[in-house]
């Protein structure tokens, strides 16, 4: 059984997790709670082996509304020396950094669903995904610098390595919204539905046929492109050579390859 969250919803059918933002009255908006079960959600999955995939989706009108502002006004310090205050925002930035990272460094493949509103945090949140599906309604947008800041947890660092340098900037710089087919073009989300529902049907397929492929080989993969994401090809290509050298089953090998030659179905251990 997952463990229970105040702003979460956790599910587990056919080894597909399901993690649903729960806050509906407040489109879903990040308060102080949400960003600390993110990090706990997604470090409990990455450490639960009969879980092989993730969606991460939202309950109600919206997926993510951001940043609850509220989160704001419990940011009181009562030193007077600028440097300190400076120092205790800066380790409250890294550790909401953080809260997002373990959805990024959860080792089984997340696959985002978004539907209406994605804005701020929820770009932040959805840029640690995967992949990324998209309703016709949605739309997302960096809306940080329209209340004077700069976006500061991850959003800056990963989107320009989805999408076109270029498109960032302009987002980042403007706060605009980009629409769904605006970002299937572009590559931030691999493929637009017509409604909630439909996404969910067909984001589901997806992650059960991930949740079939061998674990090791699945989370092999993520850790591949994740490392290759921020390394040389040949500093890839040498960690590759040594995961597999000592990760590669024997088992599912074997396995896979009876599956491909038609002799059986591939069943394989978590």
């Amino acid at each position: 059984m997952p463990p229970s969250f105040e702003t979460l919803d956790v599910s587990i059918e056919h080894q597909v997790a399901t993690v649903l933002l729960n806050r509906p009255d407040k489109a879903n908006a990040m308060n102080a709670t949400m960003w600390d079960e993110l990090q706990q959600c997604f470090e409990w999955l990455d450490g639960e082996p009969s879980v092989r995939a993730v969606i991460l989706a939202g309950n109600g009108k919206h997926f993510c509304a951001g940043l609850d502002l509220a989160v704001f006004g419990n940011q009181e310090d009562s030193s007077a020396d600028p440097a300190r205050r400076a120092e205790k925002l800066r380790r409250t930035i890294l550790r909401l950094q953080g809260n997002l990272s373990a959805i990024e460094q959860c080792r089984v493949p997340v696959l985002a669903a978004i539907h209406n509103t994605c804005i701020g945090g929820g770009v932040d949140m959805t840029c640690c995904a995967d992949m990324r599906y998209a309703t016709e309604d949605a739309y997302f947008s960096i809306r940080e610098i329209d209340i004077g800041m700069t976006a500061d947890v991850g959003t800056l660092q990963r989107l320009p390595k989805i999408i076109p340098d270029g498109v960032v900037r302009e987002l980042a710089y403007t706060g605009r919204n980009m629409d769904a087919e605006e970002a299937r073009e572009v590559g931030f989300v691999n493929k637009v539905f017509d409604n909630r529902e439909t996404m969910l049907r067909e984001v589901t397929a997806i992650a059960r046929s991930i949740a079939a492929k061998s674990p090791l080989a699945v989370r092999g993969s993520k850790e591949m492109l994740l490392y290759s994401r921020d390394h040389s090809v040949s500093e890839g290509l040498n960690y590759i050579a040594t995961w597999n050298a000592g990760m590669m089953s024997q088992v599912d090998l074997q396995a896979g390859m009876e599956a491909q030659m038609g002799k059986t179905h591939a069943v394989y251990e978590d």
